[in-house]
């Protein structure tokens, strides 16, 4: 019967979400009381873990998710975003211009949100793809599918860190980033190789407009930061958040030197000291840039922050109606054991995905279903919980269809129409969705 409830509270947010088109912190927090009362739980209970649940979350990754987005937003603004994209593309070369742009998404989604980073570049795509002579169809899916892989997968992006706060792997955030960018890789390169090989056939009216130059696009945003400028605010939290895992593992934590390591590798040092790196892309310091893009920054993080708030009160009531106890006394069988578990939490998260549309939400949910079952299973550490966000991350791809905005967004302005775009980008994002999860399997065997 508690499976049942259960269900039915998970079937409520895909329903309210998708038809009723209820904003997901509200269907997420009424689906934690209907199963917190429906499941028996004593009502001072209810409201008690739907607060320390909504608030536990918070205290682990609520500031990484502010200071990774103030981080996609300065790069967006201030064109060091182009800036990546113009480096990428002088290393791989005009000839490939699919791949250059495979590569641009690749990197360029680890702050920026999906969406926003395509709006950016689709003016480069389709520049390109009239200087290269190639569809824009197919500039579009390489573009889109390089976003979306570590847009799903890498940290800082949300919904990757409300899924390692949610399986309790806050702590192993080095771990989660460093796992994400190598399993993103083969998932960008599946969107590549469709790209090339299905979208470069689809022709659109956008293939014979005219389109400015490659030259003309850069020109017309005005002067752009440095290399070193716009890489920087990246690479650094990255780099200092892998030196703190490493020193949480080896020397002595007693130390001064190991704990100054430790302190700066934290994720939320660690961004903000990312944030305070992309200071320098400003092009004033004004009220303008430090209040309006800051603040800007801030709205955007604010419905991320809820949602995953709010999946953390629905993970909490989940749990304490007393579900991990009930799978404990059930025989897995061989899903509990080795590589095959990873298939319950990506099976999960592809059916919320498909039926919802949005990753972050297919994320946070099924980390809050998941994480009993990790105890039964006996999976606990840094690798095989990076591994489970992977898990997760590779169903929350599994499909991006028409309830999905990045969606449209990737049909608009590549001006594909619906038929086209199933052909093109969703059944890109199904072989990325299988290809991750694959990966993530091998992975396991061979490593945990």
């Amino acid at each position: 019967m508690l499976f049942f409830i259960i269900l039915i509270g998970v079937l409520f947010v895909v329903l309210a979400t998708a038809k009723l088109k209820l904003h997901p912190f509200l269907a997420l927090i009424i689906s934690s009381f209907f199963v917190g009362i429906a499941s028996g739980m004593p009502l001072l209970d209810v409201v008690t873990n739907i607060n320390t649940g909504f608030g536990s979350l918070m205290t682990s990754i609520g500031i990484v998710i502010v200071a990774g987005t103030m981080i996609g937003v300065i790069l967006e603004r201030s064109g060091a975003a182009y800036r990546m994209a113009e480096v990428v593309l002088r290393i791989v070369g005009p000839k490939r211009p699919q791949l250059a742009m495979s590569i641009i998404g690749y990197i360029v989604s680890i702050p920026v949100f999906c969406d926003s980073g395509f709006i950016i570049l689709s003016s480069l795509q389709k520049s390109l793809a009239k200087r290269a002579k190639v569809t824009v169809a197919s500039m579009g899916v390489a573009l889109a599918t390089g976003l979306y892989a570590t847009h799903v997968l890498v940290p800082p992006t949300p919904g990757p860190i409300a899924a390692a706060g949610n399986i309790g792997a806050a702590d192993y955030l080095g771990t989660v980033i460093l796992v994400g960018l190598l399993v993103a890789i083969p998932a960008t390169f599946v969107g590549y190789l469709w790209a090339v090989k299905v979208a470069t056939k689809i022709e659109v009216p956008l293939d014979k407009e005219e389109a400015m130059d490659y030259e003309e696009v850069i020109k017309s945003f005005g002067e752009m930061p440095s290399t070193f400028k716009s890489f920087f605010p990246i690479i650094l939290p990255i780099v200092l958040i892998g030196i703190g895992s490493i020193a949480a593992l080896v020397g002595d934590p007693e130390s001064t030197f190991n704990m100054i390591l430790r302190f700066i590798g934290s994720p939320i040092v660690a961004l903000l000291l990312g944030v305070f790196a992309a200071f320098p892309l400003l092009p004033n310091l004004n009220e303008e840039t430090l209040t309006g893009w800051i603040g800007d920054s801030l709205k955007d993080a604010a419905p991320i922050l809820l949602i995953t708030a709010a999946g953390g009160s629905f993970g909490t009531v989940i749990k304490e109606t007393g579900v991990g106890d009930m799978l404990q006394q059930m025989d897995l069988g061989s899903l509990a054991q080795g590589s095959l578990f990873l298939l319950v939490p990506f099976l999960i998260a592809a059916a919320l995905k498909t039926a919802q549309g949005s990753s972050t939400t297919a994320l946070v949910i099924t980390s809050t279903l998941v994480a009993p079952m990790l105890v039964t299973a006996g999976i606990e550490g840094a690798f095989p919980l990076a591994l489970v966000v992977m898990a997760i991350g590779a169903g929350a791809m599994t499909v991006s269809h028409v309830n999905d905005s990045f969606f449209w967004v990737v049909t608009q302005y590549s001006g594909m129409e619906v038929t086209q775009a199933y052909k093109a980008q969703t059944m890109a994002t199904l072989l990325q969705g299988v290809t991750t999860i694959a990966v993530s399997m091998i992975l396991w065997v061979l490593f945990v």
